[in-house]
């Protein structure tokens, strides 16, 4: 007979502690618990965790070590009608498990009922086809590990996935693609330092599953976004095995990271799980305690609300889903040393009832928390339920996926008269976060994303092309704001392929020059493209992957895309804290200026000049200080900006902002170069060529 103590209830999970190992489990609905312990022989040895406490079941049993697998089998009532779904046939992955072994194999076993009598408790054991807790080894030699603390304004970041980024790389072993040691590989660091990028924004590493649809189709969910175990890094990503090496992995390519300056930010789906709605399998949550999980209808509590698209939503206003979210994200922080968290869909987390509520419980604990408040936190601030849209109105610690960024860049440079718009987007969006005693840096500024056209195909496809997902090309936006130059797809035209060229440089040096945050999405400076499909979150192949065998192709965009965060780096008046006055203390900061030289006024915002302007940036009128307090001085710019389909002459404005000026950047010269053009200096009042859909950079010195 196994040894068994009472334990503790906290921690939750499974807690090695150098002698044994505690397990701990909430559930309110439970009248018995067993842990299910998996040998190597293939054998299950179940036990009762012997003491309950505040409805968390826990045990301690000496003598078992990391690596031991382990499920849980809950008896309680099974009445789906009132939202109880305990199944003690069902065996459940811990919510607080460290560490996942194997696949999940789709068999009618893992579902709560049976296919051909949906009203019927399915009682065949799922164990044979579920994959298994691990208990893991929590120990880790971090060394002199610092977090690098970048400040907002002047991050970059860099949305990657970790098969997508690095599966191709000839310079990473071959057992080492698709995985977390990969990305912490020297090729891809060495990569990544070359463009300036200071955050690897990863997408889902949480432990996902694929959808059963998708596996009968012969794909799989490659994106990662059907989230089963939120304190677990994704196992198949994993170069040195499942049983807690993937742990181990995960901390040295974050080690490795920091090393380089390299700030490391999760993707995370907290607003659903991968066990979909009424219909879906039992996993783990919904045969724990499937109503303090999940969002319920109160007429019909069978049903789940569906905030997410994805069949279910999790339960914010349960305080046991609220404590597992705050948990998880403690964890990720402080074991796994990670600088900052992406909120996938966060505007779900913030439904109280049913509207979204920016003073939701959710939000406070997240203001209150020490260590959860100190690091990154960016929303996607929408989610598919009524009023979900919330750019612009989250809380003062948050920054924003700017979704209006990216449809205002997109609308104005495919030639869309959006002028007042995209000079808002340009300069920062105070539209959006100034009232709210928010800065430029609230915005994350984007084109492109993993969702949606990348780059090269956002200038080469007006229509998805989405065949391969397998639902008819029903799939995928279809309001992508893209313009394909003249032809669908590929081309051999020259003047098509160089038009093409040009607009990536107009959209890649409008991230770079907008006050903001910039997010490139990977692959975007080597030209990747999925031949038209925006929606590739269920192709892990070739289409998905970033073809490295290009960079010699691509080189030009590549130093184009260095030269850009160079030029951001170097200068602050690229890196604003503060919004844009106008006017202070005698010194105008930003002034926007007619093609003609002169300043624009109501009138010329509407017409005439719908798709040029001028911009220019005062070095000398930047308003918030150093970091010792001191007064800071840059260069000053002029940004002519040409959305036209015509060639277009600027006459540059007079002496009282600037005598003269040098080229350094020109979105139509085909080989960019980080020094001022030769022979390319400006006096005041000079008219300047600028190439139709194309911008030019020009510096004025400051004078010390």
């Amino acid at each position: 007979m196994r040894e068994v103590w009472p334990g503790e209830p906290y921690p939750l999970g499974g807690t090695w502690d150098g002698v044994g190992t505690s397990f701990s489990i909430f559930s309110e609905v439970a009248e018995r618990v067993e842990l299910c312990l998996f040998h190597d022989d293939g054998s299950e040895e179940r036990l009762d965790l012997p003491e309950v406490d505040g409805f968390v079941w826990h045990g301690y049993f000496p003598g078992i070590v990391p690596g031991q697998r382990y499920g849980y089998r809950v008896h309680g009532p099974y009445e789906p009608s009132r939202g109880k779904r305990c199944n003690p046939a069902k065996l459940l992955l811990d919510p607080y498990a460290k560490a996942i072994d194997g696949d999940l194999v789709w068999n009618e076993a893992v579902f709560p009922y049976y296919f051909t009598d949906p009203d019927k408790i399915n009682s065949v054991d799922s164990a044979p086809y579920m994959p298994k807790n691990v208990v893991i080894n929590p120990f880790f030699e971090w060394g002199n590990d610092r977090p690098p603390r970048t400040p907002y304004h002047q991050t970059v970041i860099y949305e990657a996935h970790v098969r997508g980024l690095t599966m191709r790389h000839p310079a990473v072993p071959a057992e080492q693609r698709g995985t977390y040691a990969g990305v912490g590989h020297p090729a891809i660091i060495d990569h990544l330092l070359s463009m300036g990028v200071t955050a690897v924004e990863l997408m889902p590493v949480h432990h996902f599953v694929p959808e059963h649809f998708l596996v009968a189709r012969g794909l799989t969910n490659y994106w990662g976004y059907n989230t089963m175990a939120y304190l677990a890094p994704h196992g198949a990503y994993s170069s040195a095995g499942t049983r807690g090496q993937q742990v181990l992995e995960f901390k040295a390519m974050v080690r490795a990271l920091h090393e380089a300056g390299i700030e490391v930010i999760l993707d995370v789906v907290y607003n659903h799980t991968a066990e979909g709605d009424h219909m879906g399998p039992t996993l783990g949550f919904r045969g724990i305690d499937n109503h303090a999980y999940y969002r319920l209808h109160d007429g019909d509590r069978r049903y789940y609300l569906d905030y997410t698209g994805c069949g279910n939503s999790l339960n914010v206003r349960s305080p046991h889903a609220l404590q597992l979210i705050m948990d998880s994200l403690r964890y990720w922080v402080l074991d796994m040393h990670v600088d900052g968290f992406r909120f996938d869909l966060a505007a779900a987390l913030a439904r109280e009832l049913h509207d979204v509520d920016r003073l939701s419980a959710f939000f406070d604990l997240i203001q209150q928390d020490p260590v959860i408040s100190q690091v990154k936190l960016i929303a996607e601030p929408w989610d598919v339920g009524p009023g979900g849209y919330q750019v612009g109105n989250f809380p003062p610690l948050w920054t924003e996926w700017n979704g209006k960024y990216r449809d205002a860049v997109r609308d104005f440079w495919r030639g869309h008269a959006v002028l007042p718009e995209f000079a808002s987007r340009l300069s920062g969006s105070s539209d959006l976060y100034a009232s709210s005693g928010r800065r430029p840096v609230a915005s994350i500024n984007f084109v492109t994303c993993h969702d949606g056209f990348t780059l090269t195909d956002l200038v080469s496809y007006d229509r998805k092309h989405n065949i391969d997902n397998g639902e008819d090309n029903r799939d995928g936006t279809d309001d992508n704001r893209s313009w394909n130059c003249g032809a669908e797809g590929p081309v051999e035209d020259p003047e098509i392929v160089r038009l093409r060229e040009r607009q990536r440089r107009n959209l890649l040096a409008t991230l770079f020059l907008s006050q903001g945050i910039p997010m490139l999405s990977h692959g975007d400076e080597l030209g990747r493209t999925q031949r038209g499909n925006n929606n590739g979150y269920c192709q892990d192949n070739e289409l998905t992957w970033i073809d490295w065998s290009r960079i010699g192709l691509e080189s030009g965009m590549l130093d184009f895309v260095r030269t850009l965060s160079r030029l951001r780096r170097r200068h602050p008046v690229f890196q604003r804290r503060r919004f844009f006055r106008g006017s202070t203390e005698g010194r105008r900061d930003l002034v926007w200026l007619t093609p003609a030289g002169t300043e624009m006024t109501a009138g010329d915002w509407q017409t005439g000049y719908a798709r040029a302007m001028g911009a220019y940036l005062n070095g000398s009128a930047i308003t918030e200080p150093g970091p010792r307090g001191e007064r800071i001085v840059d260069d000053s710019f002029l940004l002519l900006i040409n959305a036209h389909h015509e060639d277009m002459t600027f006459t540059l404005p007079g002496a009282e902002f600037g005598e003269s000026w040098i080229t350094v950047l020109d979105t139509s010269d085909e080989t960019p170069r980080d020094e001022p053009f030769p022979d390319e200096h400006w006096p005041a009042g000079a008219i300047v060529a600028v190439t139709s859909r194309s911008l030019q950079v020009l510096r004025q010195p400051r004078k010390d």
